[in-house]
């Protein structure tokens, strides 16, 4: 067996592994701990043990399968724009895509609380979008009129750092009543997701996954240059429409339904790039989904775990985990430029 192919089966069967332990924690570990055991009986007989059956599928299956596709897209999403701009540090946290879609959902949300209208997750995810779309195309300007990226990724920053703060600024307007829902929604969190929006997300994220799965060819072809990629048969205008509409539309879904998660988009590309050993889309691409899914699983874990009964944000733990890998690979790209 070629051994690239053998490193990425190994791989894959690593990540699915650690998905499946992943699964299996977020579903037993708790305020109320349930084994194995329980969660087996239960699910195959609720009337066994009608609570245990409550807290699975009323609060943990749906909060467990947002963590898994919501942080699926994030990293893929983040691979898309990494392609996009041919720089791995390039990502919709960073970059302040999430920024914008965070704002155009507080704004509708703290207009629809004031007169009392129940959003739709449609209403919700088509604000994200249009917020994420907005905030692209501010960064698509200032990109072509900067040349070097870290001037880009700064401008990125200042972005998001604007909307964060209009965004805060809107919800300490809203009403006293709405502002925790408010606030927690803001700082990230998988928490409160029902099962109908766990659907939802999942017939949004998985589409767009598929979609972007079937753009490997082209990302091959344009990674090693536009010239390239066009002599390829690739029309790059169509192309990179594709990989703005599909990253603006997987980091809106992710905000909409669970808030800004910061540094996901870039820790996992780089990490099962590494893992992989290879830089190759159609390997790269399903293994993002999987890399993003089991660090979110974890992450969530560890913010209603470490600290019982006060949960932390989602953001909190992912920059704890993600930031480092973000610095580690700036400073790597200067030491490389040094030497060149």
């Amino acid at each position: 067996m070629n051994k690239k192919i053998k490193r990425a089966a190994v791989s894959y069967i690593f990540l699915a592994v650690l998905l499946i332990a992943a699964v299996v924690l977020n579903l037993c570990l708790g305020s109320t701990d349930i084994s194995v055991n329980e969660l087996i009986t239960a699910l195959k007989d609720h009337d066994s043990s009608p609570v245990t059956y409550r807290i699975l599928t009323q609060i943990r299956l749906p909060r467990t399968a947002a963590a898994l596709i919501l942080g699926g897209g994030l990293a893929v999403s983040g691979l898309l724009l990494q392609s996009f701009f041919s720089n791995p540090v390039a990502g919709p946290y960073i970059l302040g895509i999430s920024s914008g879609a965070k704002l155009a959902v507080a704004l509708i949300m703290v207009y629809s609380l004031a007169k009392g209208i129940l959003l739709s997750s449609a209403a919700m995810v088509g604000a994200a979008f249009v917020g994420a779309l907005a905030s692209m195309f501010i960064v698509l300007a200032i990109s072509a009129k900067v040349k070097r990226m870290s001037i880009l990724i700064v401008c990125g920053v200042m972005i998001g750092y604007i909307c964060s703060a209009i965004t805060e600024f809107i919800v300490n307007l809203s009403d006293d009543s709405n502002i925790v829902n408010l606030h927690n929604w803001s700082m990230g969190s998988f928490s409160g997701i029902s099962p109908d929006e766990a659907v939802a997300a999942a017939f949004i994220i998985i589409p767009a996954v598929v979609c972007a799965f079937f753009l490997s060819k082209p990302m091959d072809a344009y990674r090693l240059g536009e010239s390239y990629a066009v002599s390829s048969g690739v029309n790059v205008s169509l192309f990179r429409a594709a990989l703005i509409l599909l990253s603006s539309l997987l980091s809106a879904c992710v905000t909409a339904f669970a808030g800004p998660v910061s540094f996901v988009g870039i820790a996992v590309p780089h990490g099962v790039k590494s893992l992989f050993g290879t830089s190759k889309p159609i390997v790269i691409l399903p293994a993002c989904f999987l890399g993003g899914a089991v660090f979110c699983l974890f992450c969530d874990l560890i913010t209603r775990t470490v600290f019982a009964p006060t949960e932390l944000s989602i953001s909190t733990v992912t920059a704890v985990f993600g930031a480092p890998v973000v610095i580690w690979m700036l400073t790597g790209r200067e030491r490389r430029m040094d030497n060149e």
